[in-house]
């Protein structure tokens, strides 16, 4: 697998803030946690997405869901809560993303704009994948 994509100084503070403004987007009348994630795509387009819950919890989409089926060609997320600190996304929305971006640089951003970035392959070791299936892909 090749290294994640390093994003610019002008691409981070530009996801930073459309991640942290992703989070007003959400539908978490339960939690009360709201979760906004944006994607990069590879042509520089920028995707939001955000948690939406539902009463009926198990119907429930993570941010970074919504985000990925908007677009499922992309070089970089971010994720931001409402916690004030750096969210990881949770292990569906790793093994999701690890189906169209294994190498994909993960950005969390805390309140103030700072951040730690990790590769998914650091956070979903050994991973699953579709070179593990014994099908032929179209």
């Amino acid at each position: 697998m090749s290294a994640p994509i390093v994003l610019t100084s002008d691409e981070i503070k530009s996801l930073s803030a459309k991640t942290l403004d992703a989070r007003s987007l959400s539908y978490s009348p339960y939690s009360k946690f709201r979760v906004g994630a944006v994607l990069i795509t590879q042509d520089g387009t920028y995707v939001e997405g955000a948690n939406v819950e539902n009463a009926s919890y198990g119907a429930c989409i993570c941010a970074e869901q919504t985000a990925i089926v908007k677009a499922v060609n992309f070089k970089a997320i971010g994720v931001a809560s409402s916690s004030g600190t750096y969210t990881s996304p949770c292990g569906i929305c790793r093994q999701v993303l690890r189906e169209f971006a294994p190498n994909i640089a993960i950005y969390m951003f805390a309140e103030d704009g700072t951040f730690v970035v990790e590769p998914l392959t650091a956070m979903l070791p050994r991973s699953f994948g579709p070179e593990n299936l014994d099908v032929v892909r179209e």
